[in-house]
């Protein structure tokens, strides 16, 4: 297997909200909720960058899809990271954020391994750092 990731999935309750906080809220660009037609198909998709798409999908849709049962969601699975190029860009980001409706986690602040970052959680509580990495700027 090559090391590469082409699309992150989150699972949703809520297809319509989701969808209109990453459309209207954070500016994501969509085609909107395609696959209606089809049981478990409704899904959303994000194009992040050449080659990386974001997908919202309803929860009950991955457990039915998996054959897994639906569970407790945690959002300390793991996080989603948005570098970019300066402190005031992360302030502008996590502005935009609350602004869309996400619950602020933690507020941006510096970090002790000399970064600018903080955290919001959207609709569904996926975690999302807000990062400027003097050592990793985006490209």
């Amino acid at each position: 297997m090559e090391p590469r990731v082409t699309v992150i999935t989150l699972g949703v309750d809520d297809l319509e909200a989701s969808l209109r906080f990453y459309r209207d809220g954070l500016g994501f660009a969509t085609d909107g909720i395609v696959g209606q037609e089809f049981e478990y198909g409704a899904v959303v998709f994000i194009d992040l960058q050449p080659g990386l798409r974001l997908a919202l999908w309803p929860r009950k849709s991955i457990a039915n899809d998996t054959g897994l049962p639906l569970s407790v969601p945690s959002a300390t699975e793991m996080t989603l990271g948005h570098n970019v190029a300066s402190k005031t860009a992360v302030d502008a980001v996590m502005g935009q954020a609350a602004a869309a409706g996400a619950a602020i986690v933690k507020a941006a602040h510096d970090t002790f391994w000399g970064g600018y970052s903080g955290y919001f959680q959207d609709p569904d509580g996926h975690l999302w750092e807000v990062v400027w990495n003097p050592a990793f700027l985006p490209q």
